[in-house]
């Protein structure tokens, strides 16, 4: 990929592109594990892995937070011209996401385009600065992911979008919707995302649940159309979340948002955008929700991040663990790997890292933390001990009474009376530590 640079102005100047060195080398700027080119399983790790970067924690995040002001100055946000500068940022993400080398990038609208005026004016300027993104992804080969729109942030959305108990609010979250819709189509967006930042409540007392969830899969249902009659051919995904702003929001985690999507008949076209933070939060481990969405069919896309476990809120830290992305990478793979979706560093540089380089360090680390977790998840596939010793543990139900019971051959009082022997029954090992030093013995080989 080529980089793309309006008026040939690079904001990253010191920064070339970003190349695979292999596990010895030093250098902070360069791949350990990530080799684009290199085949895993009979594909290419790009295309196993699809990294996209972030529009809103890379180019937006400016470091403040509720005791401090900004601590990342931006120079693409410098003109004093809003549009102006959303355009200086379109060439600073295009330049970073050329030298990184991951082939998409994700947004909000509001990432992309300042809000304007009013609705109209608001829309006249995401066209526009969508016109200039589409000229960038042209001229560089980088591809959307998926977009959203941001219904959460302005003040209007305080009790919520879709939920918030104005229409006219939820009028305005369908204008945005609908516009960021049309965005993600025109820049051929491969999916189309929803996350209910402020879908929830406070308090009990002064909140309809019935009602807010109902008005919720209302605007799911008519935004899909509007999708489909403009010739969006993509995924639609949730992304679940417990909490945060809200005290308890209604895409809680995967098994409530399939629930959802199930009883409202939206599974099929719907699909699950798991971030390993929300799983925490959750009280749940990252691959726990990966794996109830693969057991589903329901895993789209992920978002690629870390909590910090000794904080209660979302850190959005980039991520580290060999051993979790090993882990997500199983079940990645145990899918068939990705027909849709990707890996999107849903991640922030910590607020005291304020120099350029540390962003691409940040996405460097988090790239080949997932490299690796794709070698090692392939060597557990081929090692086969592991898959062998799960299929082993559920055998008796693979043949006789036990796969008869699978599928629905007894009554209640037939399977009661094959009950004869109290004995030891139920004394089989479940192995887990012998399960634990296998996956120890390949992550250290």
């Amino acid at each position: 990929m080529a980089n793309y640079f309006t008026g040939n102005k690079e904001y990253f100047p010191e920064i070339k592109k970003i190349a695979y060195e292999g596990p010895k080398s030093k250098n902070p700027m360069a791949f350990k594990y990530y080799d684009a080119e290199k085949s895993i399983a009979g594909k290419k790790m790009r295309d196993h892995l699809r990294f996209a970067i972030a529009y809103w924690h890379s180019f937006c995040g400016d470091g403040a937070d509720p005791f401090g002001a900004a601590t990342h100055i931006f120079p693409w946000n410098s003109s004093g011209d809003p549009v102006q500068n959303a355009i200086n940022k379109a060439d600073a993400a295009f330049e970073f996401i050329s030298k990184i080398g991951a082939p998409y990038y994700a947004w909000h609208d509001r990432d992309i385009a300042p809000e304007g005026k009013d609705a109209d004016d608001s829309a006249k300027i995401l066209e526009k600065i969508t016109d200039e993104l589409k000229k960038r992804q042209d001229a560089t080969g980088v591809k959307l992911l998926w977009g959203t729109a941001n219904v959460f942030s302005n003040p209007r959305f305080m009790n919520g979008a879709a939920t918030n108990p104005d229409f006219a609010v939820v009028a305005h979250a369908a204008n945005q919707i609908q516009h960021a819709i049309d965005g993600t189509i025109k820049l051929g967006g491969e999916g189309y995302t929803f996350w209910g930042g402020r879908e929830g409540y406070m308090s009990i007392l002064n909140t309809d649940m019935k009602r807010e969830k109902e008005h919720l899969a209302m605007i799911l249902s008519i935004s899909r159309d509007y999708a489909r009659s403009k010739g969006f051919k993509g995924c639609f995904y949730i992304e679940p979340k417990p909490m945060e702003p809200t005290k308890h929001q209604y895409d809680f985690d995967s098994e409530t948002v399939i629930g959802f999507l199930r009883a409202h008949g939206l599974d099929k076209d719907f699909k699950l955008n798991i971030e390993a933070n929300h799983a925490e939060l959750a009280g749940h481990d990252f691959v726990h929700e990966l794996s109830v969405c693969v057991d589903n069919d329901m895993l789209g896309s992920v978002d690629a991040n870390r909590g910090e476990p000794r904080n209660g809120w979302d850190t959005d830290q980039f991520p580290s663990s060999v051993y979790e992305t090993t882990l997500a990478m199983c079940q990645i793979l145990r899918m068939g790997g990705f027909k849709t979706g990707g890996l999107n560093f849903d991640a922030k540089i910590r607020r005291n890292s304020v120099d350029a380089e540390d962003l691409f360090i940040a996405h460097i680390g988090g790239m080949d933390t997932f490299a690796f977790g794709l070698e090692k998840a392939a060597a557990i596939a081929a090692d086969g001990r592991l898959p062998d010793l799960l299929k082993k543990r559920y055998s008796s139900f693979d043949s006789g009474d036990g796969a008869k019971f699978e599928k629905g051959g007894f009554k209640l009082n037939e399977l009661a009376a094959l009950a004869k022997d109290y004995g030891k029954t139920g004394w089989t090992s479940g192995k887990q530590e012998l399960y634990e030093n296998i996956l120890q013995e390949i992550l250290l080989s």
